[in-house]
């Protein structure tokens, strides 16, 4: 079993910059596909990014070029740093380990002037 706990999230001005982490515990983060999703209300929870475990990553085109996703297996940690910010990146993001689709409980992100 994996344990997921985020970290990281909170009240942004526009054009501000937030770092996620993800810290995984129970089992080894290397072995695990790591994604970052996030959900608005009402939503169905979207993916924002994701990185294998060779280390190649993805992202949606809304957050290409803006936001980054990373692991350090040593940490057991994955990491979303977020720069220039939007209002439309307000939402509460997860992270997910696969296989086995474990879910972290979320952190709130709000990007509000």
């Amino acid at each position: 079993q994996v344990h997921l706990q985020e970290s990281g999230g909170g009240l942004v001005q526009p054009g501000g910059s937030l770092r996620l982490s993800c810290a995984a515990s129970g089992r080894v983060l290397s072995f695990y596909v790591m994604g970052w999703y996030r959900q608005f209300p009402g939503k169905q929870r979207e993916l924002v990014a994701y990185i294998t475990t060779g280390g190649s990553t993805n992202y949606a085109d809304s957050v290409k070029g803006r936001f980054t996703i990373s692991r350090d297996n040593a940490k057991n940690t994955v990491y979303l740093q977020m720069n220039s910010l939007k209002f439309e990146d307000t939402a509460v993001y997860y992270c997910k380990a696969d296989p086995g689709l474990h879910w972290g409980q979320g952190t709130q992100v709000t990007v509000s002037s």
